[in-house]
């Protein structure tokens, strides 16, 4: 995570075994690190988001992080959203990634 703040590929990338997996619910799936690669700076945004974990837990080689993230539109608007991601990890790397992402609307007053 600290890696996508940076929008460090280098980073992001030596955390991934070769044949990573990353299913974002309903949205999309990749497999191998070239396809994380490509989704890192994602072109419908601009900008470096802003993340925060509010937990973590690790349980063997499962690890569960939730938090917020903010980031800002390249077409318009602001992406405010809550997730969860759950890390499934061999040899110390990231194998597989699970994201769930709600994004939280903001009320009129």
């Amino acid at each position: 995570m600290d890696g996508f703040r940076k929008s460090d590929h280098a980073q992001i990338l030596s955390c991934l075994t070769e044949d990573v997996e990353w299913e974002m619910a309903g949205m999309f799936r990749l497999v191998g690190r070239d396809a994380f690669d490509k989704e890192i700076e994602n072109p419908a945004f601009v900008g470096r988001p802003a993340i925060t974990v509010s937990r973590m837990t690790e349980e063997h080689d499962i690890v569960v992080a939730e938090g917020a993230v903010r980031a800002q539109r390249k077409a318009c608007g602001v992406l405010n959203a809550i997730f969860c991601d759950v890390f499934t990890m061999e040899r110390g790397k990231i194998k597989q990634l699970t994201t769930y992402l709600v994004e939280v609307k903001q009320r009129d007053s």
